[in-house]
Parts: structure tokens; sequence; C-alpha cells
């Protein structure tokens, strides 16, 4: 074979030519040696046939830098990728509406507001609000045009210019599936998607059904490989083995078959972190071999329709579910829609045309056994310049893939209990959190004025407590508007207290220090991050112990705090009967009220006055750990209240109450709904006829039919892409006309802000997830 050139298999070309001469065996010297020699040659050729069963190319294949540019630019048909880029392109159009925000985008872009933002790299800035509309406008027609396959290498560069652009402007809507969306839209860009079912097939008939090379498969292929396994091997963790991650899941509504079986603790255990480990771990490996992937694609379908409950995820479990046929033989779309009606043809993919040739891929270049030349019928047999660099791109794409997850080491500056930049670390769903305190102060360092901050003033944003990186950012935005009230030179301090995992609650960041001040670069280690107490883990066992012990009107917090620091907190009026007590350790609590100060040893518990503030010290050398005990006393009392109506309306309703019921309790005959409102005089019974409301509504969108569902479903999604094309509309015009008269423009928005009935009562959904 030529350097530079495709043989057919050259191992399977020359092993024909040797078994062509077992016929001629009669009046030959060398018999035994050519029988030998073609019985050999037969044990190669199965021996490469089960190779190329399993994994759909040759060993040889492998063997030389040549041989590789040869099998991924080895011409396949496009109809699987052309139905996939149908599929990515129809999701991102309802993503853009949705989690990308163009349905809300005037309250995120607010122009004027003096609102903290945080981007990737800080001279990245929101355009004007109107601009903005027309960003995302650019990026809904760019995936509209690749859902088309219209005008498509265009269509692409500009969803992905203006996609990028929108994630790299707000890091706390990163996450791993949005970055999975741009990965894709860029592999898109540089593919030949648009060859199947698109409109740029039938403006060419050159692009029109024409074959595309193998690589295009092998990148998505590898890229979803990547996200799975990659996904299973962050779960290896201790804690999601240990089913301490996501541990809350299993009393979601979706795992109550489970729940016949077994306890709640083993469907966590087993259902909810097992199941989980091992899906992720084996769902690559189940959808690339033709034996495995039918049980592959369906427990993938599985797994991700159930996501799609348990999660806010958006779009992404559909956009996985999308690329399961990516793994099938491509031509399965062919074989799908012949079994449709003949009159649908028109508008449905090719199905009987095979495809044509193409310059993109290398051809096998035919030895005719008969004359000894090469066919060359096909359009090439060389491998060019494009060829190799497609390769060379693949090797290093790919390659990049499998290392970011693991790139931690180079940027420091990120690692904040998580893997670094969590949106490209593939770690999902590795970590829980809840915050029980966070505390903000500010110290004029020129007045020495000392004050508190709402925690999340001027941010829309939850996300920058949990990272050092947002915490900068959002430090020194206060430090930039706060002197707009009279704050003249502010030093901001943070206390925030997070549980990760069901550990103890603890400090992540150091209060003592001045976050605007404060060094950070995202290539070295954050200074004032405190050290996550892993070392405190096993005490999880013990809280799981303790919490069972207790009834249901006692709650309780389990802190964790460094040596030379301490806990400021207030216990509430509601709160009767807390104490703490100390588990390891030794604090000295001061009430300060009292100016008295105890000191405590482990297994020591202090009752606290309510209504008060008291300090907790640690004075041991290593961390204390202690826990509040308390009783929500106003809560109980309202519960008990509670049932006590609830108690005595069912004794009217079904007439064994007797005694007349005084004018205040009188709501609890009728029920009616406005009996809920103002109306009503004892706040109690009003408190309660609330509560039964909710729960009667509750109650009746669990037991709904499908079409209560659909309609309720199809009534929301109405008015939320009502809201987008007249806001966008708005924003287009203005652009175009200027802007209109304040009242007109207030009325439009308001017409655009109309919502259905239902949404103005302020219910809540099912808690753990949007019901269809």
């Amino acid at each position: 074979m030529e350097a530079g050139t495709c043989d057919s298999t050259a191992a399977g070309a020359s092993l024909v030519e040797k078994s062509s001469g077992q016929g001629d065996t009669s009046g030959s010297e060398g018999e035994g040696e050519k029988t030998m020699e073609t019985a050999g040659a037969q044990r190669v050729v199965e021996s490469t046939s089960r190779v190329k069963r399993l994994f759909g190319f040759e060993m040889m294949d492998l063997s030389s830098w040549n041989h590789l540019v040869c099998l991924l630019n080895r011409p396949t048909d496009p109809a699987s990728l052309g139905i996939f880029r149908f599929l990515f392109g129809m999701i991102m159009v309802i993503d853009i509406t949705q989690e990308r925000g163009l349905s809300h985008l005037d309250y995120k872009y607010l122009d004027g507001a003096p609102v903290c933002r945080f981007p990737l790299f800080d001279f990245l800035q929101p355009l004007p609000l109107d601009y903005m509309y027309l960003v995302y406008v650019l990026m809904f027609f760019g995936a509209i045009g690749i859902m088309l396959g219209c005008f498509y290498r265009l269509s692409c560069l500009i969803f992905i210019s203006t996609y990028w652009y929108i994630f790299f402007l707000d890091k706390t809507a990163w996450n791993n599936h949005s970055y999975l969306y741009g990965l894709i839209g860029f592999q898109l860009t540089i593919m030949d998607a648009n060859r199947y079912w698109s409109i740029d097939g039938l403006r060419n008939p050159k692009k029109r059904n024409a074959q595309v090379p193998l690589w295009n498969y092998t990148l998505l292929r590898s890229q979803i490989f990547i996200v799975y396994f990659i996904a299973g091997v962050k779960k290896l963790d201790a804690d999601w083995v240990e089913g301490y991650s996501m541990s809350y899941l299993a009393n979601h509504w979706l795992f109550d078959p489970f729940r016949m079986i077994l306890p709640n603790e083993m469907v966590s255990l087993l259902v909810v972190h097992g199941g989980g480990l091992c899906l992720d771990l084996s769902a690559g490996y189940l959808l690339f071999f033709d034996a495995t992937r039918p049980y592959g694609i369906f427990f993938v379908s599985y797994f991700h329709c159930m996501n799609s409950q348990l999660f806010n995820i958006g779009m992404f479990a559909y956009t996985m579910l999308a690329t399961s046929p990516l793994f099938c033989y491509p031509d399965w779309p062919r074989r799908f829609f012949a079994h449709f009606p003949y009159f649908l043809r028109p508008v449905l993919p090719l199905t009987s045309s095979p495809p044509q040739t193409s310059t993109s891929c290398v051809y096998p270049e035919i030895q005719n056994t008969s004359t000894g030349t090469h066919d060359s019928a096909r359009k090439t047999s060389k491998t060019r310049f494009k060829h190799k660099l497609a390769t060379l791109f693949c090797i290093l794409y790919l390659a990049e893939q499998f290392f970011l997850p693991y790139s931690h080491f180079i940027t420091q500056g990120y690692n904040n209990w998580t893997n670094g930049l969590y949106g490209y670390s593939w770690d999902m769903m590795v970590h829980s959190r809840s915050h029980q305190h966070v505390k903000i102060t500010y110290r004029d360092a020129k007045t020495g004025q000392v004050g508190y901050l709402n925690p999340g003033v001027f941010t829309q944003s939850r996300r920058w407590k949990d990272h050092g990186d947002m915490l900068k950012q959002y430090a020194t935005c206060l430090n930039r508007n706060l002197p707009h009230y009279n704050i003249s030179d502010p030093e901001i301090y943070f206390d925030i207290w997070v549980s990760i995992n069901e550990r103890f609650q603890q400090r992540i960041f150091d209060p003592r220090v001045n976050i605007v001040r404060a060094d950070w670069s995202p290539f070295r280690a954050n200074p004032w991050l405190m050290p996550l107490l892993v070392d405190l883990s096993p005490w999880r066992t013990k809280f799981q112990e303790i919490e069972g012990s207790l009834d249901n009107q006692t709650e309780i917090v389990f802190i964790a705090d460094f040596p030379g620091l301490h806990l400021e907190n207030y216990v509430s009026e509601d709160l009767g009967n807390t104490s703490v007590q100390v588990l390891q350790g030794q604090v000295n609590v001061e009430i300060v009220e009292e100016k008295k100060n105890y000191t405590l040893q482990p297994g020591e518990k202090k009752q606290l006055p309510a209504g008060a503030y008291h300090k907790v010290y640690t004075v041991s050398e290593g961390p204390s750990c202690y826990m509040y005990v308390y009783v929500n006393t106003t809560e109980a009392a309202l519960q008990r209240n509670f049932t006590t109506l609830f108690e005595l309306q069912e004794r009217v309703r079904n007439g064994t109450e007797t005694e007349p019921l005084p004018p205040e309790l009188q709501p609890l005959i009728t029920g009616d709904d406005e009996a809920s409102g103002a109306g009503v005089t004892d706040p109690i019974v009003r408190l309660f006829l609330k509560r039964q409301k909710r729960i009667k509504e509750v109650k009746k969108r669990r037991e709904a039919n499908v079409l209560e569902r659909l309609n309720r479903f199809t009534v929301k999604k109405y008015y939320m892409f009502r809201r987008t094309f007249l806001m966008t509309a708005i924003a287009m015009r203005n652009l175009a006309v200027g802007l209109p008269p304040l009242d007109q423009l207030t009325r439009e928005v308001a017409f655009a802000n109309m919502k259905e009935p239902e949404a103005n009562q302020d219910l809540k959904d099912e808690a753990g997830h949007d019901e269809l």
C-alpha cells in the first residue's frame, strides 16, 4: 500500500490472495506448506472478524498513524448524526427560553439596578437589556438553524458564540449539563451534521445524503461516554458510597415501589447511591456493545426520566435521551422511518437512497485482482491534510476532556470543598449542602462604624456562599456599592456555616479576614478557606442515632468549630427549652445579657435563655463539636391548635358535635375558599383554613389524571412562551424605533406579565420536583 492511501483492509486483502490458491494444490512441491498457510490465514480472518464485531474496527486499524487516519475518516452513513442534530437544535430552542433565561431576562439584567454579578472573567459585563434580548434572539435563531440544518455552519457559529458568552457571563448558573451543551454545540460546528434531513441538503445536491467521516460519531460517542464514566468515577467518593450525598432523595414518591420491599435507609444506600454509581460506571459500555445496547438504552432512559422529575435540571434529561441513539448503527433512521406510511415520506427523513460519496471521507483503494491494478471508483483513497488534522484534533480533544475533570491542581483557587470549576468536573450530585447561619459584617475603616447586611443584598444569587471566587467578587461589589449609603471605606467579613453531606455545620471561610483586601488567585490555594473537618465524619452515624431518639417536636443542629473562634448566636423567643451540649473538645458559653461564662466538657450541657444572645468559644486545642437541642414552642402550639380544629371540623361534618360553634369558628362548617381570606377574625382559624386549602390543592394535583396534568403543563408553558415572545418583541421594537412613552411601556410589560389564574394563588408544587 502506498504511503498516504487507504487499502481495503490490507491484511484482509492479502489473506484473500493467499486463500485464493487453495484449489491449485496438484503438482505443487510445497503443497503441505500452502495448506498450513491457508489454515493459519483463516484463523486470522476469524480473529479479526471477532474484533470487528465487537469494536467496529480491526486491530490493524490502530497499528499506524496512517491506518488511524483512514479509520477515523472512514465513510459513514449520516442518518443518525442528522437526527441527533435536529433533536439537539430543538432541545436548545426550548432550553434558551427556559434554563438560559429568555423568559425572565428583564429580571436578570435590569438596566440601572445595583446588582452584583459573577462572570468568569471580570471584564465580561452584560449589555444593555434590549441588546441582551438581541443576543438571545441570535442564539435562538442559531439553534433553529442547527435544528433545520439551514446555513448550518453559520448557525452553529452564531449559537456557540452567544451561548458561551452567556455561559461565561454568570458563574452562578454554571453546571455540568450547561457546559455539555456548549461542548456539543462546538463539536457540531466542525462536523458535517447537515448531510441528512437538512435544508442545506435540499439547497445543495452535493451535501444531500452525503457520507460523513467516522470521527463525527467517534467524538460525540466518546463525549457522552466521558459524561457517564467520569460521573461514575467521581461517585467512588466515600460520601457517595456510604450513602450520605443524596440521602434525602429516597423520600421522593418515585421510590415508593422500592420502599414496598426495602426500608428507607436501604433504598437510599442501594437504589439511590448504589444504583446511580453502577449505572454511571457501566452506561457507556452498555451503550457501546451490540449485545448490551438494548439493556443500556432501557436503563439510561429510565434513569433520565426519573431525573427529570427528581431535579430541576431543565432539558438535560431529554438531551441525554437524544444521545442514546448515537450508539446505534448509523443507518437506524432509514430502517426506522421505512416502517411509516408511504404518504408521509415527503416530510420524513430519507429511507431508500444510499448515501453518496463525500470529499470529507477517505475511501479504501480496492485492488482489481484480475488486472493487478487499483480501482479509484471512490472520490479519494489518499489521506489529505484535513483528514490528518481531524484525526489529530480528535485525539487532543478527547485527551483534554479526560484531563480537565482532574485538572484542579492547576485552578486551586476554585477548590472550595468541591472539585475546582465545578461546571466541568462531571461530579454531578456528589455533594449536598445545607446552610445554618450566614452573617455579613461591614466595618467602616474611616469611622469605625460596624453593622450587618442582609445576606444576598445587591444580588439575585445564593451560590456565592459556597465559592471563594464568588465571595471575593461579592465583597468587591459590596465595597463599591456601600459608599452610596454613607459607608465610605467598607471592610467586609463573612461568617458562613455549611454542612456538606450531612456533616457538622462548620465555617467554610475565615470570619476574621476582610475579604475586600484578601488575596485570591485562581492558581493558588485559597488562604482564607477553612479546611473541611473530615476527621469528624464518623460522627454522622452517631447523628442518626441521636436524631432517632428525639420526639417529633424536638429539633437538633450539630456544630463544629475551630480553636480560637466563637459562634455568636441568638435564641428566638419562639424556641423554648434550648440547650447546648458538648460532644467533643471544650467550649466556653457566654450569656451576653447575664455577663457570665460557663465552661463545658464533653457530655455537659447548658440551658440557654430565649430572646437573648450568647457566644460559644472553642477553647480546646483541637476543634470542638457540640449540638443545639431545642423545641419550637410556637410551632408546637400551632400544631396542637390545628389538631384540635381538625377534630372539631370532623365532628361537625359527621354530626357528632352537639354544641353550637362560636362565630369565630363558623368558617369551619362551610370550609369555603373565601373563608380563608381576611373575613375570618381568628388568626389561628385563618391559618388553619389556608393550610387545609393548600393540602386540598396539593392532593388534587397529585391525584390528577394524565389529561389534567397535560392541561396544567400546557397552560404553564403557554404563558411562559407568551411572555417570552412579547418581551422579546418589545425589546426588538425598542432597538428598531426607540423607546415609547413610559406609560405605554408599562402597559405593554403588564400585558406580557399576565399569568393564568392558578399562578396567582401562591400555592406550592410538590416538593422536590416540577410536576408535569
